[in-house]
């Protein structure tokens, strides 16, 4: 498996949970899960992850942490923000789209 069809595969499992953490919140069965909600979690999601990666790179600095352990953490706060970053993009792509469509 390639390395960017492990990253689909990752954002895929990030998106399904975050959906299905939604709906278990609560979220109305009329039009799926909350998109604002959905996002909000996401963003959280990464931030909480790029803040494992740096406290992990401060403990090995501090001698406290195992490098594999921040190489772990520095890995899935890459993922999660290259993940944001591609779902950024698509959502862009999607509103110049619909800008460009004649009225």
């Amino acid at each position: 498996m390639s390395m960017d069809a492990l990253r689909a595969a990752q954002a895929y499992a990030q998106t399904a949970k975050t959906a299905s953490s939604a709906a278990a919140q609560g979220a109305p069965d009329l039009a799926g899960p909350n998109f604002g909600e959905m996002v909000r979690t996401a963003i959280a999601d990464t931030a909480s992850s790029l803040k494992a990666g740096e406290a992990a790179a401060g403990q090995v600095a501090a001698g406290e942490a195992s490098l594999v352990d921040v190489v772990t953490a520095i890995s899935a706060a890459e993922v999660s923000l290259e993940s944001a970053l591609a779902i950024r993009n698509r959502v862009i792509e999607a509103y110049q789209e619909i800008m460009r469509m004649p009225i």
